[in-house]
């Protein structure tokens, strides 16, 4: 049982820093730093936005306009952080009895 939950954390720790390289990528592309007509660029940034997406959608539905400052990822870590901390401290210890 203790390998599923080590998968688990470590799939959560992966998607972590898909959110955080995502962003930096985002930032990079808007102030024109990476170009989009760069066919490997936009791949990468076609393929993270696919992975991302799906999670972050539900919460900027929830946060006010805020002009152009995006928290919505800063606020999914926290929640898979949150979320890592209660698989190990509350249902750890009742699956490993």
């Amino acid at each position: 049982m203790y390998a599923v939950f080590w998968l688990i954390d470590q799939a959560i720790g992966l998607y972590v820093w898909a959110l955080i390289i995502a962003a930096v990528f985002s930032l990079l592309i808007a102030f024109n730093v990476l170009d989009t007509r760069n066919r490997f660029v936009w791949a990468v940034s076609d393929f993270l936005y696919k992975l991302t997406e799906p999670a972050l959608r539900p919460i900027r539905r929830f946060l006010p306009n805020m002009g152009g400052i995006d928290i919505s990822p800063m606020i999914l870590i926290l929640l898979l952080y949150a979320l890592r901390i209660f698989l190990w401290t509350t249902l750890w210890p009742l699956v490993a009895r």
